[in-house]
């Protein structure tokens, strides 16, 4: 089913140790608008989804893993050399009592991922727009992240995860269009 080649869907790059950059990115890895939550929520909705609309879910589900894959990876590039005052001075502290330096899913403060964050009404429409919605807070949360760091290598990372909530945010409007557009075919048998 899955072919598995060793490399990031784009580079990752960081060029200096930021542990408080990497605990403001935990928050696209297991917050609630982050990339674990954007997955399972469209690999979850799609069970109840025209089949028109199937493979739009499970592309952008598909990828939205490859996106908490190069976070996990910045995440792990900005803290691999921070020393544990540097991890505590940041506030990185609790974190590395309970996991040392493995990643865990939790947001920005501290809080663990909790299938509450996922969405799913079973009525297309309504799911969609919550994806649109899910979508544009991940590119918003992208842009802060980009404006907090001057690493122009973390940058262009974050830079193109950004534009790829903003394509997936588009793909989910013109699915919207689609059923709303079937919705008002009259159905003759």
């Amino acid at each position: 089913m899955w072919i598995y080649e060793k490399k990031l869907q784009y580079p990752v790059r960081v060029s200096k140790c930021d542990p408080q950059m990497a605990r403001y990115l935990s928050e696209q890895y297991g917050g609630a608008d982050g990339e674990l939550s954007a997955a399972l929520r469209y690999l979850n909705q799609r069970y109840t989804i025209p089949d028109k609309i199937i493979g739009v879910l499970t592309d952008i589900g598909t990828e939205e893993f490859a996106h908490l894959e190069m976070i996990a990876t910045m995440i792990y590039k900005l803290t691999k050399d921070a020393t544990v005052e540097q991890l505590k001075a940041v506030g990185l502290g609790d974190h590395y009592a309970s996991h040392e330096r493995a990643l865990f899913y939790e947001n920005a403060s501290g809080v663990p991922w909790t299938a509450a964050y996922i969405q799913a009404k079973g009525d297309p429409i309504a799911d969609l727009y919550e994806d649109i919605a899910a979508e544009e807070k991940a590119r918003a949360t992208y842009q802060w992240l980009i404006d907090m760091t001057d690493d122009v290598d973390l940058q262009d990372g974050l830079k193109f995860l950004r534009e790829r909530e903003i394509i997936h945010s588009q793909r989910f409007r013109e699915s919207v269009e689609i059923l709303k557009a079937e919705q008002g075919v009259k159905k003759a048998f």
